[in-house]
């Protein structure tokens, strides 16, 4: 028994190394996903059929962006850490992000140690976004190159449709390079 799952364990993880930099729903299962890196992954909404996806990228800490819903998160942190992956949610408000939950997401980024980490919200939005300024940030990342990853899921369609978030993202890199 153990031969078989430790072969579609394998087989599992085989099948996410070779899905694209933004897998679709139909790739994973799971919306927007988006692989950064091996370490870094984002995306919308998870599930807990969506479990093994996490595990075969050996992800261990899942980190969700979104406000509490009795529909679609309601049970998350409790199925998550019973996989033994670490739990943290910071309900960032959709009209309004604020610096002071960008900060407390950069925090937690920074003590995640060696982990690969997933950071999600409903729909792969403010994950992107927060995960971008990351990159950029704190990380030193090209800015370019952390901005084609941000651009899988933000178009300039979506920037239109929801301009508090370029707002904020402008903002706080300004906010940055005053302070340099």
């Amino acid at each position: 028994m153990r031969t078989i799952k430790s072969w579609l364990m394998g087989m599992l993880l085989v099948s996410l190394g070779n899905l694209p930099l933004h897998a679709t729903a139909a790739d994973s299962g799971i919306y927007n996903l988006h692989r950064i890196s091996d370490a870094l992954l984002t995306a919308g909404q998870i599930k807990p059929d969506d479990l093994p996806v996490l595990e075969a990228a050996d992800i261990g800490m899942v980190i969700n962006l979104a406000p509490v819903s009795e529909d679609h998160n309601r049970d998350e942190s409790f199925w998550v850490t019973r996989q033994g992956m670490a739990y943290v949610q910071i309900p960032v408000p959709w009209e309004q992000p604020t610096l002071e939950d960008l900060n407390l997401f950069f925090d937690v980024m920074d003590t995640r140690g060696e982990r690969n980490v997933l950071v999600h919200c409903f729909a792969n939005y403010r994950a992107s976004a927060f995960t971008y300024l990351y990159r950029v940030l704190r990380q030193g990342v090209d800015e370019k190159e952390a901005r084609a990853d941000l651009e899988v899921i933000w178009d300039a369609a979506a920037f239109e449709e929801y301009p508090q978030w370029a707002a904020f993202i402008e903002a706080v890199q300004a906010s940055v390079a005053a302070r340099e």
